[in-house]
Formats: C-alpha cells, structure tokens, sequence
C-alpha cells in the first residue's frame, strides 16, 4: 500500500473545513435578514468532501468513528475529528521526536489485505478483538480456497498445507521454498505450520469464546495479533501449490 501523501491529505481537511464552515450569511444592501449562520459551501459538495475526509480518517486516527453521533448536521463533530488528523499530520514528526524514542510505527492499513480489509470497520469503531477474529477467519478461507480444501479448517488445514510429506490427490501443499533438501526448507516449512497452529490455537480459538474486555492495552494487543496473522497471510499468499 502506498504511503500516505500528507500534503494531498491536509489540502483535503482544509477544503473540508471551508466548505462546511458555519457563516453569517447577512450581506450590506441584501435587504433581507438572516437569522443564524449557514453552511459556506452546498450540502453536495460538502458531502463529497467528507467522503474523502473519512477515508484520511481512517489512516490518521486510529478509533476516530468509535464514538460518532448519529446526525451531524452541520458537520460540528466531523470537524473536529478533520481538524485533531490536520494536527496529526501537521505535526507528526515533531510529536515522535519530543514524546518517544522515534520508534517506527505500524499501521494497520498496511498489513496483508487479507488481515485487514475484513476487519476494518471493526478498527475503526474501535471494536479490535473483532477485527482480529475477522482476519483469522479471512486467511482460513483464502488458504481453503488456495488449496481447494473445503474439508478441513484452521490449524488442522495449515498443518496439511505446511506438511512436508509429498502431495496426494485430494490434498496439495503450500510451499514456501523449493526444495533443495537442506533443514532450511524443513524448518521453515515447519516453522510455518507452528506459527499458524500457535495462531488458531491461541489467538483465534480462545478469542470466539472469550472475548476480551476493553483496557488501555487492547489496542495494542490487537494490532500485534493482527500483525502476526498478517504474517501469515504473505506466506500463503506467497506459496507456491504443490501437486501430485
């Protein structure tokens, strides 16, 4: 996914905020008197520009739609949220450098789309547990659907996929490297088939029954969880089918 391109981002806020910015619409020698303010801009456009501010949103403030009203009239509590992401891009070097060790970020909108497209919504309501139970489920039917395996699932499918025991019929495998007989490509084929299985087992199994409950490190958490599924999804999507 490509980066970000601030610049283009801010432009949009501003336009944004100038359209749906609240004004005195009374002029000398109308002969007609307002009471109020009105909208600058038409609702069309204001619409329009709001499409493309959500999506900004959705890259630049992690939760933003969490706690959004169900009428927004005038555009009040989406203003706001605009203005608090210009500040984020406005200033997000200097905020690295003077509140932490400048450490790189991660963005989930850059993990394998199979980890997050699913789950986005979820994100950015900030309902994470969800989003990470929608991409386990997610990267088990796009390996089903690799391999064709419709019969089995999860940490039983990987271990079939990942299996270093020669193809059959009805049960091909994912490979990662050729094979070139050296423990390199058993260990990382039996890598592969721990790390998913750690997955399923410990991550998605246990999560469908016990969600969870919200705490300050959730967030964190979740992204750490989808990171690791992520990491799997490049490596089915990546491997070759091994056939009889």
């Amino acid at each position: 996914m490509a980066k970000l391109d601030t610049a283009w981002a801010i432009a949009e806020i501003d336009k944004f905020l100038y359209v749906t910015a609240q004004v005195n619409p009374n002029t000398a020698g109308s002969g007609t008197v307002y009471m109020g303010t009105v909208m600058r801009g038409p609702q069309t456009e204001a619409s329009q520009r709001a499409h493309v501010v959500e999506q900004i949103l959705d890259r630049v403030l992690t939760g933003w739609a969490r706690d959004r009203p169900e009428k927004n009239g005038k555009y009040t509590w989406l203003r706001d949220q605009a203005s608090r992401a210009k500040t984020a891009l406005e200033r997000e070097d200097e905020l690295a450098e003077k509140l932490g060790d400048n450490a790189p970020d991660m963005d989930a909108a850059n993990l394998h789309p199979w980890a997050w497209e699913n789950g986005r919504s979820y994100w950015n309501t900030g309902h994470y547990h969800q989003a990470v139970m929608q991409a386990a489920i997610r990267i088990n039917a796009e390996t089903q659907a690799k391999l064709g395996r419709m019969d089995i699932s999860e940490t039983a499918l990987f271990n079939e996929a990942f299996s270093l025991n020669a193809p059959k019929a009805d049960a091909s495998r994912l490979r990662l490297a050729e094979n070139d007989g050296s423990k390199t490509y058993e260990n990382l084929h039996r890598g592969a088939r721990a790390f998913a299985e750690g997955l399923y087992a410990a991550i998605r199994n246990p999560g469908m029954h016990t969600p969870q409950q919200s705490d300050g490190g959730q967030e964190q958490l979740a992204l750490e969880q989808l990171a690791a599924f992520s990491l799997l999804a490049r490596w089915v999507d990546q491997a070759d089918i091994e056939t009889v």
